[in-house]
């Protein structure tokens, strides 16, 4: 069996070192907001080159709080992808403001900048561009509307940890941005985790305020806030695997890349990387119209694969108030042609060219 992601090989690598620093963590009884979490917050800040790292309990949050620190709010009018996780518009649901998905495009998947500016109203106040799959979105352009038209840039970097565009960090660029330590991120904890990241010293307060109950000084709350703290032993746990990501991305990149020479004579569109960003390949997507005999052909030889996203959150229930008569037809397409591969540091040549075996084969050649 080859699994999406090998969260066991990982640690039986970094075992003595999470190991220790869990036991150390457990000996200090420092659980809520502790020295971990601090030195996390510092160790990320200085790696992704921004003045704030606040840590928070979720991506989801990650997003919410700085939507909600950015004072987004009822009436306003976000824009964002169709093609991402939900977490994305929930979070601007949660405050209040109406999601606006536009097309994206066809290459990297991620907000086209002609696309948001044709969506701009009176009602615009901020745009959320997806790092879809660490890929980064075109930040300059989509910067340059937003400067422009005097917007708020909120970037989801869920899936983006490491990337870089012109030589920037993804999540160093906008108002602010969110990120998420899900196990199976490039960067992930042992449950659920969060970053929120700003150069702003107002808005990393209001974010610092709301994660802790509305509350600067215990017990005196100035607003209603949430329970939203990255917990003390994740942070012990991502602070380990910080000291590795350049290797664990550097070794995405190499099966990344491998994929491709190995699959570029087949009938099929291998990942695009635009030559502006560095890809970090949280996911490794490709498009096919024979996608449904390569997964099955993929899941008989005991291969995981997956398809991230079967239905664009234009159409989607939870948005159908939202969304009715949008038609999105790159994303759509998108979604009817996507699969992802395996993809994580430590998968080997042998698995690799098994993989590129079967769907060789799926494909008829």
């Amino acid at each position: 069996m080859i699994p999406m992601v090998d969260l066991k090989a990982q640690y039986a690598n970094l075992k003595e070192e999470i190991d220790r620093s869990l036991q150390e963590a457990l000996d200090s009884c420092a659980f809520i907001l502790g020295p971990n979490v601090q030195a996390f917050e510092r160790e990320a800040a200085d790696y992704l080159g921004v003045k704030h790292a606040i840590g928070v309990a979720s991506g989801t949050d990650a997003l919410h709080l700085a939507l909600r620190a950015a004072g987004i709010g009822q009436g306003d009018e976000v824009i964002t992808s169709p093609f991402t996780f939900i977490a994305t518009a929930e979070a601007i649901r949660y405050v209040g403001a109406t999601p606006v998905f536009v097309d994206i495009d066809p290459r990297s998947f991620n907000l086209q900048p002609a696309t948001v500016e044709a969506a701009l109203t009176e009602r615009t106040t901020a745009v959320m561009p997806v790092h879809l799959f660490g890929q980064p979105a075109d930040l300059p352009a989509i910067g340059a509307i937003c400067e422009r038209r005097g917007l708020k840039m909120i970037e989801d970097c869920a899936q983006s940890f490491g990337a870089t565009v012109d030589g920037r960090q993804t999540g160093s660029i906008g108002l602010s941005a969110g990120f998420s330590f899900f196990p199976s991120k490039n960067l992930g904890c042992y449950g659920d985790g969060g970053l929120v990241t700003t150069n702003s010293d107002a808005l990393a307060e209001h974010v610092r305020v709301l994660r802790n109950h509305g509350s600067q000084v215990r017990y005196y709350h100035q607003e209603i806030g949430y329970n939203s703290r990255l917990d003390e032993l994740q942070a012990a746990i991502l602070r380990v695997k910080l000291r590795h990501i350049e290797e664990y991305n550097g070794n995405r990149r190499r099966v990344a890349h491998r994929y491709s020479e190995l699959l570029s004579d087949l009938p099929l569109d291998t990942p695009f990387e635009d030559g502006i960003g560095r890809h970090v390949y949280h996911q490794y997507t490709l498009l096919s119209d024979r996608r449904d005999a390569i997964m099955q052909a993929l899941q008989a030889a005991g291969i995981a694969c997956a398809v991230y996203y079967p239905v664009p959150l234009h159409r989607q229930q939870a948005f159908a108030a939202d969304c009715a008569g949008v038609q999105l037809p790159v994303a759509d397409d998108i979604a009817g042609r996507c699969l992802s591969l395996p993809i994580y540091p430590e998968l080997g040549e042998s698995d690799i060219l098994k993989v590129v075996s079967v769907i060789a084969d799926a494909c008829g050649r």
